[in-house]
């Protein structure tokens, strides 16, 4: 996991610890850091700014014989990394939904992202997160235009016992979600869990759709759900639906298989929202929260 951006840093830190840590040196090998980078899913821009700040901190730092070159860069590459990941806050979703639940109103969470993602599964994993902290929790089949999509929901439903409210196909989306709602405040349900057809960001009437559900539902987050393997095309996503709905935070998939790495570090930087959870396998326990200190020892240590 992340293989490729571990030995990407590794190489940068090789590099700078044979300079002499002037703005000029680390300029002479920037191009050749920024493209190692890259390469791995860190998007252009975000390439820029992690060598730039760290040409900054470096510039004309005194460092004595015999001191560990490689470790004192390391460890403000560590430094800027959890700057990136960290920027965007970090959402309790415990401790939100209690809040809810105390004020006697449900939950609401609307999920987004492409078709092929592995959205709906990532609802089923959070369905199961939720109902094992001891939170009553629906999920509304509002995707109504894939066919299978209602049955695929209804299967997982099924094994985690969590109901779920639907409508025929063809059937508003923004209807579904609005009857689970209401569902959720006349039975005493706690989390809402708002499931939608995947989106191309470049189909503006699927994009106008979504905002209806959203103004419909008034979800209390709205998460992008994105597969790390796609690499700086999960960022570009994540920009549109951000700028087209809005986005609260983040769900990486496929993490498991994602041997770069560097699409958490590029969504965070860009969207300024924080990553919640990685999706780490098939199963309904394969979802992890977001430790930016974890990750980033992993991109650092190994």
């Amino acid at each position: 996991m992340f293989n490729k951006l571990r030995q990407a840093f590794s190489v940068i830190v090789d590099k700078i610890a044979y300079t002499e840590l002037s703005k000029e040196d680390v300029e002479r090998i920037r191009d050749d850091i920024i493209f190692s980078l890259v390469e791995s899913d860190v998007a252009f821009e975000v390439a820029e700014a992690i060598i730039d700040k760290l040409k900054v901190r470096l510039s004309g730092l005194k460092i004595h014989r015999g001191v560990n070159r490689r470790a004192i860069i390391t460890e403000e590459l560590r430094n800027i990394l959890l700057e990136i990941l960290t920027k965007g806050g970090k959402i309790d979703l415990i401790s939100l939904v209690k809040k809810k639940k105390s004020e006697g109103r449900p939950f609401v969470i609307l999920f987004l992202g492409p078709n092929g993602h592995g959205k709906t599964t990532t609802i089923a994993k959070m369905g199961k997160y939720f109902v094992e902290r001891g939170f009553k929790t629906i999920i509304a089949a509002a995707d109504t235009f894939r066919a299978g999509a209602i049955e695929q929901v209804e299967k997982h439903a099924r094994k985690l016992g969590i109901k779920v409210i639907k409508h025929k196909y063809g059937a508003d989306p923004a209807a579904v979600a609005f009857d689970a709602v209401r569902y959720a405040e006349k039975h005493g349900v706690d989390v809402v869990l708002i499931d939608t057809a995947g989106r191309l960001q470049s189909d503006s009437n699927l994009m106008e759709e979504m905002k209806k559900i959203k103004r419909v539902s008034k979800p209390d987050l709205n998460i992008f759900v994105g597969d790390a393997l796609t690499g700086n095309d999960a960022l570009d996503q994540a920009l549109k639906f951000n700028e087209n709905v809005g986005i609260d935070g983040a769900v990486l998939t496929k993490i498991d298989a994602d041997v770069k790495g560097g699409a958490a570090i590029s969504i965070t930087y860009a969207t300024q929202k924080p990553i919640l959870f990685l999706g780490t396998g098939q199963n309904y326990s394969d979802l992890e929260e977001f430790d930016p200190e974890k990750y980033v020892k992993i991109l650092l240590e190994g």
